[in-house]
């Protein structure tokens, strides 16, 4: 069998497209250790948007799925002929029918792994976070009045936190559209308040989008993320919202262009005396959540 260089050179860049994309996969989906280092997290946030639970956000999906697409669709286009005359070469002879073998059984194993780390998405404790969860002894008290708290619910009733009055609040911050953190934070108010018992906790969720969260909207998030009776989603106009976010201290910024928006993961933990007894930033946890309200 002889082949010729442009047929080498066809085969070779086909190797290469599979190992990029091999890796690109794996720095996308490969379970990361609790102590790993921060400019490989950093890098899987950047490059696939992933949350704590270690899954691409919908433009990371895009970019894993076209990347390889894209690169197979160009030599495609330079050297199909050369490609196909390379692969039928090759399967003449024992060892490039065991090598094409391999090849194909690495990626149905792949494949398989990458079908699986999704199904086991829901738990997102089986993920790094990009900090490690505190224990309850390393969370300070605070003794903080609240800041005013204005906005309309999912009922079309404007809710403040004298409402609440004589029981802890879980007050977080968090918006429809977010594919990565905010899943994860009302997931994590919303045990916690079961854990507590729902008659004993309220929580409260901001949005952060008021643009594309108005108060219209707000039953049908409500729905989408299973709110309890006693869990209120919040909104109002642009101005008001936008005052509340700046008032509570939570960082964010907003793209005008796309209309995502960058923000910082907040949850208080509210005294039933209506003052700030506990702040989480940057990572939230049910239980932790739930044991520091069970100190109030």
């Amino acid at each position: 069998m002889t082949l010729s260089r442009r047929e080498i050179g066809a085969l070779g860049a086909l190797a290469v497209i599979g190992a990029i994309t091999a890796v690109w996969w794996a720095l996308a989906l490969w379970p990361l250790p609790g102590d790993a280092p921060d400019w490989l997290v950093r890098t899987r946030a950047v490059c696939f948007g992933s949350p704590r639970d270690g899954l691409p956000t919908t433009a990371g999906w895009m970019a894993l799925i076209g990347q390889p697409v894209y690169m197979l669709a160009t030599l495609w286009l330079i050297s199909g002929q050369s490609v196909a005359r390379g692969l039928k070469a090759i399967s003449r002879l024992p060892a490039g029918r065991v090598t094409l073998a391999a090849a194909f059984g690495l990626t149905v194993v792949g494949l398989s792994a990458a079908g699986i780390r999704v199904a086991r998405a829901g738990n997102a404790r089986d993920f790094v976070s990009a900090a490690p969860v505190p224990t309850v002894d390393d969370v300070p008290r605070l003794h903080r009045a609240a800041p005013p708290l204005a906005l309309i619910d999912q009922q079309g009733e404007q809710i403040t936190l004298s409402r609440f009055r004589g029981r802890p609040v879980l007050v977080a911050f968090a918006f429809a559209h977010c594919e990565t953190v905010c899943p994860l934070i009302v997931n994590d108010v919303l045990r916690a308040q079961a854990e507590l018992g729902e008659p004993q906790a309220a929580v409260v969720i901001v949005t952060l989008d008021p643009w594309r969260d108005p108060p219209a909207r707000l039953p049908g998030i409500a729905r989408q993320w299973k709110l309890t009776s006693n869990a209120h989603v919040l909104s109002g106009s642009v101005e008001d919202v936008e005052r509340t976010l700046d008032a509570w201290e939570v960082g964010h910024t907003r793209d005008a262009r796309t209309g995502d928006v960058t923000h910082a993961g907040v949850v208080y933990v509210l005294d039933p005396s209506g003052n700030i007894a506990f702040a989480l930033t940057g990572v939230t946890d049910a239980r932790l959540l739930a044991a520091l309200a069970r100190r109030l």
